[in-house]
């Protein structure tokens, strides 16, 4: 019983962190960002590996653990996680399974909050104003996708424009924001399409729930919940859908200055939708299982868009 109460808080962070997720979004958008200055740059790897570690830390601590905590403590007193199915959906789980009560998650999730921002006030008191930025976006997007007032996860659309997208988009220019004195224009396209990426599949992750969604109180409205209810069952797919296609938009604006690029996330992209329209929404299984793939392709895009700058 001692070696399980030693293990199971150790257990219980590695569930909250939701590390797949975390390094499909969060982490592909830094490589996608940090890879051409490793390539291409005549920077050293003495000043580029700690930022680039710097930046993992902030991604796992701000988007593995303070978005979580509070996604799943909002989740959970709604009832959404309750009734998850919870293959891939569903939060954590940590709550669920026993690793934490409710109240000592509100407690970490409080401090965690206050712990950050009291750095950002450091940061500006120091003038470090773009760490400052980047750390605040980050918060902004921690915060209001899952507090109230506006628990904007809980509201079609704007969850994924207003706290998930910039969020990832910030993340991915911090690394050439950082270290160069303009970012390029390779470094927004790069942030700006795995930032549609991942909001893609954020939206294939939410169909599972949609039964759980609709009966929580207040009802999370995701986007594939509004798009169900207003169009029919048909359109579940049409969230997902969307996204990558504004991903895929975006190989135009690469051109043919980054022709490798653009043919690559074009067949990445391609890749996906074809996964996407096979995928029976019912069958909440295959699509987690699809859902993997759709996770092992956005990693693949990030890659591929900063190997061809």
């Amino acid at each position: 019983m001692d070696s399980i109460g030693k293990i199971s808080p150790l257990k219980g962070g590695w569930l909250l962190l939701r590390s797949i997720a975390v390094i499909s979004s969060s982490v592909a958008a830094i490589i996608s960002s940090m890879l051409p200055l490793f390539l291409y740059y005549p920077i050293s790897a003495k000043e580029l590996i700690p930022l680039f570690f710097l930046l993992l830390f902030s991604a796992f601590l701000i988007h593995g653990v303070l978005t979580h905590i509070l996604n799943d403590y909002v989740d959970h007193l709604s009832g959404t996680d309750i009734h998850s199915p919870a293959i891939l959906s569903g939060g954590s789980r940590v709550i669920q399974k026993g690793f934490i009560t409710i109240e000592k998650m509100r407690l970490v999730g409080i401090w965690l909050m206050i712990t950050l921002v009291f750095v950002l006030l450091i940061f500006i008191l120091f003038d470090f104003y773009r760490l400052a930025v980047l750390l605040a976006v980050g918060l902004w997007g921690a915060v209001t996708y899952s507090l109230p007032p506006l628990r904007l996860s809980y509201r079609p659309f704007t969850g994924e424009w207003l706290c998930t997208f910039p969020s990832v988009l910030f993340l991915g220019l911090a690394g050439a924001w950082l270290t160069l004195d303009n970012i390029p224009d390779w470094a927004f396209q790069n942030a700006v399409i795995n930032a549609l990426i991942c909001i893609s599949w954020v939206m294939v992750h939410h169909i599972p729930d949609i039964r759980a969604d609709k009966n929580a109180t207040p009802m999370k409205q995701t986007s594939v919940v509004w798009c169900e209810q207003k169009f029919g069952s048909s359109f579940i797919r049409f969230p997902a859908l969307m996204y990558y296609i504004f991903a895929a938009l975006c190989g135009f604006w690469l051109g043919l200055d980054r022709l490798p690029a653009a043919l690559g996330l074009l067949l990445i992209l391609c890749v996906s939708v074809i996964i996407i329209g096979k995928m029976d929404i019912n069958d909440f299984k295959q699509v987690s299982a699809y859902e993997k793939i759709l996770l092992l392709l956005a990693m693949t895009a990030a890659v591929w868009l900063g190997l061809f700058i």
